[in-house]
């Protein structure tokens, strides 16, 4: 018995090292209406469920989790970390992300308070070799007012920040204006989902980008 054991360990393949944590950090403040939060839980589902992120997921072992922020005191672990090792584990954590409670409602946008509660996360995945916060929101900050210092933080723990900015159809950018000048980290990169219902196609094709084998 003792032997066979010995053996099935020398011949099992080795365990492939996880190549990235991906945070997903989901606005959920006053401005994000209860139709509007269903199509962003509903979007995050159908674009973890795409066969191409599928994919890329299980190839890297990524471990996934999910933020939901709003005031300043407004921040919750929904989703805590699941490592993607196989299809089937993606299809839960699809599922179970488009059946998470939303975890506030009517309140402000402290975006750097996200941030830092998003970044205090990547503690319990020490192994992962790269760290990378995916936030999504539809407005600036309006409260708490540390956006640069949270940012400033990150990058300095060696996180990536990168953002899917939701704006209302139409030529104005704000929102696309703001995360890319304040948020995202260098080397990060900003998409633009055109109202919410572009959600789920914006979030297949950053997520696509970001667990790209970097090229070098």
């Amino acid at each position: 018995m003792l032997r066979t054991a010995l053996l099935l360990c020398l011949t099992a393949p080795p365990a492939l090292a996880c190549e990235t944590a991906l945070l997903l950090s989901i606005d959920v403040s006053g401005s994000i209406d209860p139709a509007d939060y269903r199509l962003q839980a509903g979007g995050l589902a159908a674009a973890l469920s795409h066969p191409d992120v599928i994919d890329a997921l299980v190839r890297d072992q990524v471990a996934l989790a999910v933020v939901q922020w709003s005031g300043v005191t407004e921040q919750a672990l929904l989703l805590p970390w699941a490592r993607m090792l196989t299809e089937a584990d993606v299809a839960r954590f699809a599922a179970r992300a488009e059946a998470m409670p939303r975890a506030f409602s009517g309140s402000d946008t402290a975006v750097g308070q996200g941030l830092r509660f998003a970044a205090a996360q990547f503690a319990a995945v020490p192994d992962c070799h790269r760290r990378v916060i995916d936030i999504s929101g539809d407005g600036q900050e309006n409260a708490g007012f540390t956006d640069a210092r949270a940012r400033a933080e990150a990058i300095a723990a060696g996180i990536i920040l990168n953002a899917i900015a939701i704006e209302e159809p139409g030529p104005a950018i704000p929102i696309t204006t703001y995360y890319r000048r304040w948020i995202i980290s260098p080397g990060g990169f900003v998409v633009t989902a055109r109202g919410l219902q572009d959600y789920a196609e914006t979030l297949r094709l950053k997520l696509l980008r970001e667990l790209a084998k970097p090229m070098g």
